[in-house]
């Protein structure tokens, strides 16, 4: 081997060992790079509760106890009741008022944003009132006899004309929930039972929202779960609207649960799975989980009834003195000392807690001879054999099947006929909007739409016959004309002495026999904040679907105080 190759070979050696060298000396002195340090993800503060099925979130569809519990917290109205029970301004600063009463204008808020990012603007307005009126379904009957136009007269300012002159509009405007125009339409399917309307986004709308209001629809699977996340640009925050903010720790998820199973719903309350039962549940079991620590039972007073509503129109309860029998032979007291324990006797057709209640009105009691009395006189005495009494309680409130037994065993007393059957609530629903369909009775609490004694009144109204607030089936064109002048006095004395003749007028026809006065009761956690809800005995007045009842359901006012873990 030459010297000049040996040489090569040496310096190539040398320069792999200093190459090697240099790899260990950088590898042992240099620290590695330091990663920044994560922080523990912060868990959402969760809000979950129980609820009878369906719920329909349409704000122009569902009006059911559990959909008007959703509904407010993802739309908003012009303007609201307020806790005092005075109306407040909500997506309306202020409005002005016609002499004659027939134009109200409404200056809207300005900055407001849809969950789309989307301003409302008066268009938005108009285009969810002339939806309401055109579908005709859910809490449309409420404004269909009155409204004669919607008009946007600027970007901000709305205006709503009369056909008749309407007392209590004001109280029935929160109601009206206000939808994103351009995102209904962009979400409307060309066929459907609207024309060129196509179906006005209605599917869409069952899982999905258009709203401004403090949370948006997350994810709906129906008969399920509903989910709602906060929404943080939610224009009471935005703005900064005194009264309209989230409190500390509100929930950043809400859940409507769909099931009101007691075994399912106790287990869920003692894992702490769940921070509020339905008020659906057998008081048993309220009681059983009020004994376990950090539980507690509440109960909310509210202006609804619990009724068996009778079908005026299908035999045997199309007689009025049939009715009138099985109304005097019912045993209330059974009702709230054993079955509801904290209702109240019902004082009449309407709850007395409404203005405009008649007092003067004796509420039935149990009375066989008086009920024996009546029975003679309906055209079915001779053959009461001949029919039997169809009754449907709702499957998801079991208490409700006491109520149905406890009505058999007292219609026995007159040998009368009753066939009990178990139903659940969509059935009902789908019953009720069939003259047909609808059993004899129904067991069913009435809900108030505005704080009134026409509130309820307006449930006899023809328009809303074909909805589950009306089993009765009255079809009374007299009473319908009572029902319209009533809500046509602007004076509120005139208004509530026309509500007196009506409660009259009902009694003598009988189409309902109101059971109780309710105190809603519910399971909550300890540590779950309604600052108007007290625990134990002392309860809080509120409207379903109104913010009157704004810290019950609406997430917005509502603290969850987890805790770690």
């Amino acid at each position: 081997m030459s010297t000049t190759n040996k040489n090569l070979i040496i310096v190539g050696v040398i320069i792999i060992v200093l190459v090697c060298a240099g790899a260990l000396y950088w590898s042992t002195t240099k620290k590695p790079e330091e990663k920044p340090e994560e922080k523990p993800e912060e868990k959402p503060i969760l809000y979950r509760s129980t609820w009878a099925w369906p719920t329909k979130i349409d704000p122009h569809v569902g009006s059911d106890g559990s959909s008007l519990a959703a509904i407010p917290n993802l739309y908003d109205s012009l303007v609201c009741i307020t806790l005092e029970g005075g109306i407040g301004p909500q997506l309306a600063e202020d409005w002005e008022v016609s002499e004659d009463g027939l134009t109200y204008t409404f200056h809207l808020r300005q900055g407001v944003t849809f969950h789309s990012g989307n301003e409302l603007t008066a268009e938005d307005v108009v285009f969810s009132m002339d939806r309401l009126l055109t579908m005709g379904e859910g809490l449309a009957y409420l404004f269909l006899p009155y409204i004669d136009s919607t008009v946007a007269v600027d970007t901000y300012v709305v205006q709503l004309n009369l056909k008749t002159p309407f007392g209590p509009i004001l109280s029935v405007m929160p109601n009206f929930y206000i939808l994103d125009k351009e995102t209904v339409i962009a979400n409307t399917k060309a066929e459907g039972e609207y024309g060129d309307l196509g179906d006005y986004g209605k599917e869409w709308l069952m899982t999905h929202d258009a709203g401004s209001g403090p949370y948006k629809v997350k994810e709906f699977r129906l008969e399920e779960k509903l989910v709602m996340e906060r929404f943080d640009d939610f224009w009471g925050e935005s703005l900064g609207v005194p009264g309209w903010g989230f409190v500390e720790d509100a929930p950043d998820v809400i859940e409507m649960i769909g099931t009101t199973e007691p075994i399912t719903v106790r287990a869920m309350m003692g894992k702490s799975e769940l921070e509020l039962t339905d008020s659906w549940q057998p008081l048993e079991n309220l009681q059983e989980m009020e004994k376990e620590e950090g539980i507690k039972l509440i109960g909310t007073v509210g202006t609804n009834m619990l009724n068996l509503m009778m079908h005026c129109r299908k035999p045997p309860t199309d007689d009025v003195h049939f009715r009138r029998a099985m109304a005097y032979a019912f045993d209330y007291e059974m009702v709230v000392t054993e079955i509801f324990p904290y209702n109240t006797f019902a004082k009449g057709i309407v709850n007395e807690i409404l203005p405009g209640w008649d007092p003067d009105i004796a509420p039935f009691r149990r009375d066989l001879t008086k009920a024996m009395e009546e029975l003679k006189l309906s055209k079915y005495y001779d053959n009461l054999t001949d029919y039997t009494v169809e009754i449907h309680w709702c499957s998801e409130v079991p208490a409700e099947e006491r109520i149905s037994l406890l009505f058999m065993d007292n219609m026995a007393d007159l040998g009368i006929n009753v066939k009990i059957v178990k139903t659940p609530w969509l059935s009902m629903i789908d019953e009720q909007a069939d003259m047909d369909a609808s059993p004899n009775i129904v067991v069913v609490y009435s809900t108030t739409h505005f704080p009134e004694a026409g509130g309820d009144l307006m449930r006899y109204h023809s328009k809303s016959a074909p909805s589950w607030e009306q089993n009765e089936w009255l079809l009374d064109p007299v009473l319908d004309g009572m029902i319209e002048d009533a809500l046509e006095a602007i004076d509120s004395d005139e208004r509530y002495r026309k509500y007196y003749d009506i409660q009259e007028y009902l009694a003598d026809l009988c189409p309902v026999i109101p059971v109780c006065q309710p105190t809603t009761m519910r399971c909550i956690q300890d540590y779950l904040d309604y600052p108007p809800v007290k625990y134990g005995t002392e309860v809080v007045a509120g409207i379903y679907g109104t913010p009157a009842n704004w810290r019950t359901f609406y997430g917005l006012y509502t603290a969850v105080h987890q805790p770690e873990g």
